[in-house]
């Protein structure tokens, strides 16, 4: 039997970096759409071939989704290398930290369309990977914490895991947001940041008060309230696309059908709650803003506000970045301009506190901080301790304005 001519075309025409295309298109597509937002089909039209040309190279949409992924982690890991390779300065840690920042930058910067992943994605991993991923961020952190050690001996292990997480939060939160600054004005933004991070007083973690969990719900709030806050949950553990509207009923002990009396389906209740998180957030700067004129003391109030909701309700703080790809199309424009003006309030203000920024770097500053509540809150596994949340307050204002 003859080879079909287009076949015959497209191997005389694959390029030598095949695979290496494949990885890139793969990892921007599930980045953008999310892991089950993409198909084999979508991911050959990126590269500029078939689909039967891709099952060629991989048999299933998990194992482009796996080589993605972990590719994205092994970046960073071969890019600090060099400080258990014996290349990084013996005399100087300080010049091994910035060697280190500026590589984790870098690669963050090259692939900042698709970085996220890692981020956001990789809990679609099966067991075995999500432990090579885990082990590749354990590596990065373990080498930026190898200087650290040494320009902060007294430091105990939680507060050195601590800030090496903040430092990776910061440099990966420009792979949740689209603002554009010249690359060198981002490195310099990241660098400066991160070194107040690095060099930060943590608050002594040892007061044991409990914090209040306003996130509990129960049947007395009424069917509404209990639906949006067992899907919340349910949208955390499983992920928006493993949790169905039956599962929703199950969890809130209610029939099915009493869900569609209030939602037409799963992407509403998804949308509901996005729109409620960034109306309380919307609400917040207002209320704060009309009761000081102090830029500075409204900052402080927006951090202390927003950490404490996202300490209340751990779950929408982790949905509310996870998945954003999944809110309905209809939804996303109103949704992403109430974000936006809120983003851009936050902004003004930290740019009336500091002189040394302007709102371009405010702007990337601002995202780092909200990202770092929400890693930091999983990294602490959102612990209900206040001592917990003042740690996670102190370096956001740290990253917002300046050293403490």
């Amino acid at each position: 039997m003859s080879t079909p001519p287009d076949l015959r075309a497209e191997r005389r025409q694959r390029p030598k970096d095949r695979k290496e295309q494949i990885a890139r298109a793969s990892a921007e597509a599930f980045s953008e759409l999310g892991y089950h937002g993409v198909s084999m089909e979508e991911i050959a039209a990126r590269v500029g071939v078939t689909a039967a040309s891709l099952y060629r190279h991989y048999s299933r949409k998990y194992d482009l989704f796996r080589v993605a992924v972990l590719a994205l982690g092994e970046q960073l890991v071969e890019c600090t290398a060099f400080v258990d390779d014996g290349e990084a300065s013996d005399d100087d840690p300080r010049l091994t930290w910035d060697r280190l920042v500026r590589e984790l930058i870098d690669v963050t910067l090259r692939n900042r369309t698709s970085g996220g992943l890692y981020r956001w994605e990789g809990r679609y991993l099966e067991d075995a990977d999500q432990q090579v991923l885990n082990s590749q961020i354990k590596l990065v952190n373990r080498r930026l914490q190898k200087p650290l050690n040494r320009l902060r001996p007294t430091l105990g292990s939680r507060a050195r895991w601590t800030l090496s997480s903040s430092v990776l939060s910061v440099i990966g939160s420009i792979t949740d947001h689209r603002a554009q600054l010249a690359p060198e004005r981002i490195r310099n933004v990241l660098h400066n940041i991160t070194t107040a991070i690095r060099d930060s007083d943590l608050p002594d973690a040892s007061p044991t008060t409990d914090l209040v969990r306003s996130s509990e719900v129960g049947a007395a709030a009424g069917e509404y309230e209990l639906i949006l806050h067992e899907a919340m949950l349910l949208f955390n553990e499983r992920g928006y696309r493993d949790a169905g509207m039956d599962d929703i009923a199950t969890a809130a002990n209610l029939p099915t059908t009493s869900l569609y009396r209030f939602f037409s389906g799963k992407g509403a209740i998804l949308a509901t709650t996005y729109r409620r998180a960034a109306d309380r957030v919307s609400s917040d700067v207002s209320t704060i803003l009309a009761a000081t004129d102090d830029p500075r003391e409204a900052v402080r109030q927006l951090i202390d506000v927003y950490v404490r909701r996202s300490f209340e309700n751990p779950e929408l703080a982790y949905v509310y970045y996870a998945e954003r790809n999944n809110v309905p199309v209809e939804d996303q424009m109103a949704l992403h301009n109430i974000q936006r003006a809120t983003i851009e309030a936050w902004v003004r203000q930290v740019v009336a506190a500091r002189s040394d920024m302007d709102a371009g770097d405010a702007r990337f500053a601002v995202h780092a901080a909200f990202s770092l509540v929400v890693d930091l809150g999983r990294l602490m596994q959102y612990e209900r301790k206040a001592a917990s949340r003042d740690v996670v307050c102190h370096l956001v204002r740290t990253t917002l304005l300046g050293p403490q």
